[in-house]
């Protein structure tokens, strides 16, 4: 039919524009932020593109919603500025006629939608704080290059080490100033090498001795040692049942109820649902005065989408802390804004079509 075809070629143009230039954005945002986080030593830099690629997936949902729900205001309010609404109108088309050909059109993205934020989105947070714990719990002697100094992770210490060419976890003239509250000490060291334990790596050095000043009482002290064994991290290994519940798999959350796991489940679900009522909502608040060409239905239309993901990030919270279950905040809030959607669809609707009696035009006869 011409009336949805026409409808859906409108929405996808005004989706796709709206979607790149979200994501042409975002992007801008994540490569900053994430470049910044290379440079102060938090993320590996080979790893800054991979990073990124996650972070992308993870805010995928979320952009795409935002894009389809800015395409259905402004393309239905471009439509009633220009009186093409009107014309529908008047043709016997009420506004409720509108939801077959945008839900045609939203089908695919809300398909997507629950694809990424059912599996990819887990898979994209496992991946991710996967680089960031190996990046972050190396060892601090695969923090310094050969020949230069550099400070350790919490900066309390300098190293100074020749590598090894042979082994990479082993270094030559091994030089450390360590800074605590009241002490300085200066250890040195003719080799140095990486020992790991179940959950803890250590520092081993050999042949080497070490100077402790006290900042307070002036005392210095001195020792000699053929080895010695100095902690470098702790809790290296992660294992798999300490994933964070936003990392955890859709099905692994459900075989393990807890209000943790519930809370991740009712951001999922609730996003997927967002998406869904945010095409409803969208209708119903793309009506604008065709005589007052302005953008204030967009800027409303947009704080909606503002205060509904607060209200999806709140219900997430209840149900983490315990004080509500997962289907209360899910029908209370979505559901809320389902009923919120289809009242306003239909007083726009109904106002297109009531007819005043009671108003008699000028110069009728009582």
């Amino acid at each position: 039919m011409l009336f949805d075809s026409s409808v859906r070629s409108e929405l996808t143009r005004s989706f796709g524009v709206t979607f790149v230039v979200i994501l042409t954005i975002v992007l801008t945002m994540m490569l900053i932020r994430t470049l910044g986080q290379a440079a102060g030593g938090n993320v590996a830099p080979q790893d800054v593109m991979l990073l990124m690629a996650y972070a992308s997936l993870a805010h995928l949902p979320t952009m795409l919603t935002l894009s389809l729900f800015i395409a259905v205001v402004a393309t239905l309010g471009r439509m009633y500025r220009e009186s093409e609404m009107t014309i529908w109108f008047s043709s016997g088309i009420g506004l409720s006629r509108f939801v077959k050909p945008v839900l045609g059109m939203s089908l695919p993205i809300l398909l997507l939608v629950i694809v990424l934020e059912l599996i990819i989105w887990p898979w994209g947070n496992q991946n991710s704080a996967q680089l960031r714990d190996q990046y972050q719990k190396r060892s601090d002697l695969s923090r310094v290059a050969p020949g230069q100094f550099q400070s350790s992770r919490d900066g309390s210490s300098v190293f100074f080490i020749e590598r090894d060419a042979k082994d990479e976890r082993t270094g030559r003239n091994v030089f450390i100033l360590s800074s605590k509250e009241k002490t300085e000490s200066v250890t040195t060291a003719a080799r140095g090498h990486i020992e790991l334990t179940d959950t803890d790596r250590f520092l081993v050095l050999n042949q080497g001795q070490r100077n402790e000043a006290n900042a307070v009482t002036g005392e210095r002290t001195r020792a000699k040692f053929e080895q010695y064994r100095i902690l470098a991290d702790s809790q290296v290994l992660r294992s798999a049942d300490q994933l964070k519940p936003k990392a955890t798999p859709t099905l692994d959350l459900l075989r393990a109820p807890s209000p943790a796991n519930d809370g991740e489940l009712t951001w999922r679900i609730g996003m997927c649902l967002a998406c869904f009522n945010m095409v409803l909502l969208g209708l119903g608040l793309a009506a604008t005065n065709p005589r007052r060409p302005n953008n204030w239905n967009l800027l409303f239309a947009l704080l909606s989408f503002v205060v509904y993901f607060n209200l999806v990030g709140l219900s997430q919270g209840w149900v983490s802390n315990a004080r509500t279950s997962m289907a209360v905040a899910l029908v209370s809030v979505h559901g809320g804004i389902f009923l919120l959607a289809l009242t306003l669809l239909w007083l726009r609707d109904q106002g297109n079509r009531i007819h005043f009696t009671w108003r008699k035009p000028v110069g009728a006869r009582a």
